[in-house]
């Protein structure tokens, strides 16, 4: 089947909105690098737009009506957005679903030691990475530190130009002769990726009774100096601390053209931004409008902020009790009759791996947003498989407004695979099917993704809660 470039049908006025959807994207991209990160972001842009907080509603009592807009957000990580219908909700609901986290290193909870004149935090890699290409690179470190007392200190060093930046070492060329031998997955060790955070020694006097030379761990003293000088801030804390170690620096155009993005975390990130701003673009719809941005899809879903828990159930539930006709029966009906693009990225070709992908079911960068009927690995284990009849439907939407799509899958049949949440909120009985954009580098530290393609996912994820019936 022949493959159309987005590019060439834009216009001089639509190709100026192609390049402002992807500055503003680029920006959110820079600044949002953790999933709280992006979680804050979404509720106030939400509430920016009108959407009212579900458990104000839920306290006070009030009731919802077709044209209201609500949202819920589950322990920072996790945001669930509805704008309310006119059409009775036990219909169902058109979803935009996608997952807001993404390949990193995680501090341990007992993180900090010296080393040979070194200071360093002990890490544990977050989802499925090349371990190797993590070193060498500058990091920067986001997350919260909890404290005893109640309070929250805000982690966010190694962005700005006066920051400082962090980093995993290598070992130097001139003695790799046994490391170049390796496989690729065992070149640096899981243990390894522990980043250097400093190298000198405390400076002040030694306390009272002890010689400034006999100071134990001297480099990590003064680490725990300037943290408490800085953030108030002690090693226990770091028990109940979650800080992420992710590629310091923006997002940037690439290519002569700049027609791409490189960046940190377009999966899943290019298609949570469009999917929240597809939600915002809606207005007074027939079918209630829902977009799910998600956590923990990286490590499979589990835990109470992923996909797998009870959160996404029980605040529809919420939902449908404040529009005053709750029943364990009328969820059910709700869930089951609901329509979801699982809303996450997908393979792009890439010429120099030709032989892992099938040309005939790729996507190509800039071919507009991709569908994938299933996933899973090999025999389409572990995968939803979207029905042919839904399919024809999403087809007519896509057609009806022009948007470029291409059907695709993540490679040859025996290369390997992957999942989404697709097949978790198949469960209930909806109807999905993937749908995002493709991904050139996908979960290395630097990821890349064409403008055309996240426009046409944008527009595709308009046209889909607008019309979707």
């Amino acid at each position: 089947m022949e493959h159309k470039s987005a590019w060439s049908k834009y216009s001089k006025k639509e190709l100026d909105k192609v390049f402002a959807f992807a500055k503003d994207y680029k920006e959110f991209l820079s600044n949002n690098k953790t999933e709280r990160e992006c979680c804050d972001y979404f509720t106030e842009e939400a509430e920016k737009n009108g959407y009212v907080n579900i458990n104000a509603l839920v306290s006070s009592g009030k009731k919802i009506k077709a044209g209201d807009k609500v949202y819920a957000v589950n322990m920072n990580k996790e945001i669930v957005l509805f704008n309310i219908g006119k059409d009775d909700i036990e219909k169902g609901m058109n979803i935009l679903g996608a997952h807001i986290d993404s390949p990193r290193l995680d501090l341990k909870q007992n993180p900090l030691y010296e080393e040979g004149g070194f200071a360093y935090f002990d890490t544990h890699y977050y989802g499925g990475i090349k371990k190797y290409q993590w070193v060498t690179l500058p990091l920067a470190l986001h997350g919260v530190v909890c404290k005893k007392d109640g309070t929250k200190v805000n982690i966010n060093i190694g962005e700005k130009d006066d920051e400082p930046v962090f980093f995993v070492s290598d070992l130097l060329i001139h003695l790799a002769q046994d490391q170049m031998t390796k496989e690729a997955s065992k070149v640096v060790e899981g243990e390894a990726l522990d980043i250097i955070i400093g190298n000198m020694p405390l400076s002040v006097k030694a306390t009272k009774g002890e010689k400034k030379e006999d100071i134990k761990d001297p480099v990590m003293k003064n680490i725990l100096s300037i943290l408490d000088k800085k953030y108030g801030i002690e090693e226990s804390d770091f028990l109940s601390a979650e800080i992420e170690v992710v590629p310091a620096g923006k997002a940037r155009d690439a290519g002569f053209d700049s027609s791409m993005i490189l960046g940190y975390g377009h999966d899943d990130r290019v298609c949570s931004f469009p999917s929240f701003m597809a939600m915002m673009a809606v207005n007074n719809p027939s079918r209630t409008s829902c977009c799910i941005l998600v956590d923990k899809e990286e490590i499979g879903s589990v835990g109470a902020t992923g996909m797998k828990s009870m959160f996404f159930e029980n605040t529809v539930a919420e939902l449908i009790n404040l529009l005053g006709s709750y029943s364990e029966l009328s969820l059910k009906r709700c869930l089951a009759n609901s329509d979801m693009l699982s809303s996450d990225v997908g393979s792009a070709f890439d010429p120099h791996y030709a032989d892992v992908f099938d040309k005939k079911s790729v996507a190509f960068l800039g071919n507009g947003l991709l569908f994938n009927k299933f996933t899973g690995s090999r025999g389409k284990s572990g995968s939803n498989d979207a029905n042919a009849e839904f399919i024809a439907k999403i087809r007519k939407v896509m057609d009806e407004d022009n948007i470029y799509y291409q059907f695709t899958e993540l490679g040859k049949v025996d290369k390997g695979g992957g999942g989404t949440i697709a097949y978790i909120t198949a469960l209930y009985g909806m109807n999905v099917i993937d749908c995002g954009v493709p991904v050139i580098s996908m979960h290395a530290p630097f990821e890349a993704i064409s403008k055309a393609d996240i426009y046409e996912v944008y527009k595709g994820y308009e046209a889909f809660l607008k019309k979707m019936k």
